[in-house]
C-alpha cells in the first residue's frame, strides 16, 4: 500500500514508539521530529496495519483526530 496524495497538511513521519493494546481501542505513540504524537485507533486497525514498535508510519493530524498510515 502506498499513499499517492492526501489533503491534510499536518503530517508527521515517525516510528511507532509504544502501543497500549485494549480489547476495542489501542493507543499508538509515534516518535516524530516534532515530538511524540499519540493516536487512539481501533485494535483491529493495529492488527490490519501490522503495527508494532519500530514501524515506520505517517501520523496525519486533522482537528483533534490523528490517523495512522503504515509506510
Amino acid at each position: 500500500m502506498s499513499i499517492q496524495a492526501i489533503n491534510a497538511k499536518n503530517q508527521f513521519r515517525g516510528k511507532v514508539k509504544n502501543i497500549v493494546n485494549g480489547p476495542v481501542v489501542s493507543e499508538v505513540d509515534v516518535e516524530t521530529p516534532a515530538g511524540i504524537v499519540s493516536s487512539v485507533i481501533t485494535s483491529s486497525s493495529v492488527g490490519d496495519l501490522d503495527l508494532h514498535v519500530g514501524s515506520d508510519v505517517l501520523a496525519v493530524v486533522k482537528a483533534t483526530e490523528v490517523s495512522i498510515a503504515k509506510l
